[in-house]
């Protein structure tokens, strides 16, 4: 909420002003707070018709009607975990407070409603062959595959837009005038579309160096055969937060072993372990980049994600991981695409 410091109260502000303020506010509720900005409780309109019932007057001090032990969220809970809070307690709005406190903030419904304009440029790898899927792909790019009810790469972009990005560049080559016409400039979406046009195959990071003018800060870059529910805005928050050059999403992989293991030492059994399963961490995809990182990318060749993580460590470059805990499918196999196909109207209608 922008003018959430309107809703800030002492505790001895009367009754009839606080509803005053609910009022002209236009939320459900009041923050009463000490000198400090110290959160002391909340007042809502039914606090208030509740201590009028109890024999309370509109003269009397809002510090003896308010909820003096209400739910907040920290400054540090990322817009998803909010929502969630507020979803599960069923309330509209969230007094958001420091580790002291403090109140910083006051979350509401509509907030969420207005999703806030990113204004970090999202470049989407999107001119690889499909080799994989070469049944699919002999006469569609990959990106352009059916999904549900719309090609793959429209969905991605509506995720990112549904999160307030706007401005795209597709690295585009096979077949790469299929997705110009479908998505022609981004306008019929409401985005702004560019295009990197990539006369070689330059790999998952080599098309970077296609950009016409530097960015001015982080960019997103992810393949275009994953789905996901990812919250983009969020890694790109933590991202700047961290001060890191380069974030690389990652998640967990599982990989069974469809045999009895055996642990020996000079040919004595030690041990056998049934089946087991081995963790692996997995780049997903999904990348932030800040404009130094993008320095180390050389000019048209190819060169990979990969390649460029390396290279950012062995200069002692700050990097990190991200975590990718929620849906999230690599179309790169048929089975892949079968699944996407039948999970579709489930996660994304």
């Amino acid at each position: 909420m922008k003018s959430w410091e309107r809703a800030l109260i002492g505790p001895e502000t009367s009754l009839r002003t606080a509803l005053e303020t609910i009022n002209q506010v236009g939320c459900q509720m009041v923050l009463v707070v000490d000198e400090q900005r110290k959160l002391l409780g909340t007042l809502s309109d039914g606090d208030a018709r509740r201590a009028l019932l109890r024999g309370l007057t509109l003269t009397d001090k809002a510090g003896d009607a308010m909820h003096a032990t209400p739910t907040t969220a920290r400054g540090n809970d990322d817009r998803a975990t909010r929502l969630s809070m507020m979803r599960r307690l069923g309330v509209h709005q969230l007094p958001v407070v420091d580790a002291d406190g403090i109140v910083i903030g006051l979350e509401t419904v509509d907030d969420f409603l207005s999703t806030p304009v990113r204004s970090e440029t999202v470049i989407i790898m999107a001119g690889g062959l499909g080799s994989r899927l070469k049944e699919l792909t002999h006469d569609t790019p990959k990106p352009m595959l059916r999904v549900g009810s719309r090609p793959l790469l429209e969905t991605i972009v509506r995720g990112f837009s549904d999160q307030g990005f706007r401005n795209f560049y597709f690295a585009v080559n096979y077949k790469a005038e299929q997705i110009e016409s479908h998505f022609g400039d981004g306008s019929r979406m409401g985005i702004n579309v560019r295009y990197l046009r990539e006369q070689q195959r330059l790999g998952t990071a080599g098309a970077l160096s296609l950009l016409p003018e530097p960015p001015q800060g982080p960019i997103f870059v992810t393949n275009a055969d994953l789905l996901t529910k990812e919250n983009f805005a969020h890694m790109v928050d933590q991202h700047i937060q961290s001060g890191a050059v380069a974030t690389m999403g990652v998640r967990e992989y599982e990989m069974q072993v469809p045999f009895g293991v055996v642990r020996e030492r000079d040919g004595t059994i030690e041990a056998i372990e049934e089946k087991p399963i081995q963790r692996f961490t997995v780049s997903s995809g999904m990348y932030v980049l800040s404009p130094a990182a993008l320095e180390l990318v050389p000019s048209d060749r190819f060169f990979d994600m990969p390649t460029l993580f390396e290279t950012l460590v062995a200069r002692g470059l700050p990097t990190r991981c991200h975590r990718i805990d929620g849906y999230w499918l690599d179309i790169g196999r048929l089975p892949d695409y079968e699944r996407a196909n039948l999970e579709f109207d489930e996660v994304f209608r």
